[in-house]
């Protein structure tokens, strides 16, 4: 694949090149067709960069319908980098014609506090503010800080993480990390960058193998449904991405809390449940009628505490199941099932926390639990988790002292409720 032009000047960054920002972000800014092309920079592997820099960028999204596919060429991406190239990254960040930053580095790639590697990052930042780093927020001061430097004008954070209030998380964790580093950043933070909160949707399996386009070492597959929700100020301007279909809110809490639980929380229900009976996609799963009952009983149980109106939930939730039922989406279980540590705590406990405030016992939620307890314990998909080590050591043994172990390494008030140790006990 070549470009029959130039491509498009850079005036986005993004970090984590990976299938998603392909589908999503990119996607839409290639449809605002407004000119802004964004330079993106891989989470660690070079591999990806290098096959999408010989290609100019360019790689095909392929979209999965029941009926057919549709092969869009996406252009939006002027420029692919690996992580080692921190130069590039700081030289992007600190450009005057870049104005907004987009990332996607999942749940666990907002680290805080004592992590091992973000200390490293933060002594290798007091020492050389342009020594190279590993960890996702550091690398994001660090392009910040080289931004200070270059007194390049005002500039815009806009994460895509599955988080609620995904702005003001990355906002704190990059100030937190800037106190650490040069106390006097936090200040030309809060005068020069905003944080923009978004609400992200579209299924985006690994690619295989089989999914091959001809000429394209870089192909995405995804499904047709695609969402974005942006609430926020944009300090250095944007693309005109509601000429692509996004959403923008004041309040974008109603959608973040719709999708979270209903979306992902199922797909957290379905990744343990589901492949402890033996299923590998989610579509296996949803085929299968006590999974499928078991999906209804949690989006019963969130629905209740959802503030959208009733019609809105019910027309959402039948659109999921035939996102879900797909068979043409190979959308691994396996793959969803990786980082339950974080993704848990968003996606299940706020509406297991609502339904014990208002004295019940929620089946969908406890079966959620019990099932990644089991999955820990060896059942279904393999355990991809930070906290692996950690957490399968607890869930071993006897099953009543390692439900409750569990429960607390996820929030001790539960290991407190005895009431719904037993109830997860019983689950599992």
């Amino acid at each position: 694949m070549a470009r029959s032009g130039a491509a498009p000047p850079v005036r986005l960054v993004h970090l984590g090149l990976g299938n998603f920002f392909r589908a999503h972000q990119a996607w839409y800014t290639d449809r605002a067709g407004d000119g802004w092309g964004i330079a993106a920079f891989s989470g660690r592997s070079a591999e990806l960069a290098g096959a999408l820099s010989a290609q100019d960028g360019l790689y095909t999204l392929v979209t999965r319908a029941r009926d057919g596919d549709r092969l869009d060429v996406i252009s939006s991406l002027a420029r692919a980098y690996p992580a080692a190239r921190h130069d590039a990254w700081l030289a992007t960040v600190a450009s005057p014609d870049v104005r907004a930053m987009t990332i996607t580095i999942t749940e666990a790639g907002y680290l805080r506090g004592a992590h091992a590697e973000l200390q490293a990052d933060a002594q290798a930042l007091r020492a050389d503010p342009t020594a190279p780093v590993r960890t996702a927020p550091a690398r994001i001061l660090a392009g910040l800080a080289a931004r200070r430097r270059a007194d390049a004008g005002p500039f815009t954070i806009i994460p895509c993480d599955n988080l609620p209030e995904n702005g003001a998380v990355v906002a704190r964790v990059v100030a937190d990390l800037a106190d650490r580093v040069d106390p006097g950043l936090r200040e030309w933070l809060e005068a020069s960058v905003t944080t923009v909160t978004t609400m992200v949707d579209r299924i985006t399996p690994r690619t295989t193998p089989e999914d091959t386009v001809a000429g394209d070492r870089c192909p995405v597959i995804t499904e047709p449904f695609s969402e974005w929700v942006l609430s926020g100020r944009f300090a250095g301007g944007r693309p005109r991405w509601e000429d692509a279909g996004a959403l923008f809110t004041d309040d974008i809490a109603p959608f973040e809390e719709r999708k979270l639980w209903l979306l992902n929380g199922g797909h957290s229900l379905l990744a343990y449940a589901g492949s402890a009976r033996g299923h590998e996609t989610v579509a296996d799963s949803v085929a299968d009628e006590t999974c499928r009952t078991w999906l209804e009983t949690w989006w019963a149980e969130a629905s209740a505490h959802l503030t959208l109106p009733a019609d809105d939930l019910a027309r959402y939730r039948e659109a999921l199941l035939e996102r879900f039922a797909n068979p043409r989406m190979r959308h691994l279980l396996a793959q969803i099932a990786a980082d339950g540590s974080q993704k848990l705590p968003i996606r299940i406990l706020p509406v297991l926390r609502a339904e014990r405030s208002a004295g019940r016992m929620p089946a969908g939620a406890v079966r959620a639990l019990a099932a990644w307890i089991g999955h820990l314990r060896g059942a279904g998909a393999p355990v991809v988790d930070p906290r692996a080590e950690e957490l399968v050591a607890l869930a071993a043994g006897p099953l009543p002292e390692a439900v409750r172990r569990i429960l607390e390494a996820l929030d001790p008030a539960l290991a407190g409720d005895d009431e719904l140790v037993a109830s997860v006990r019983d689950s599992v």
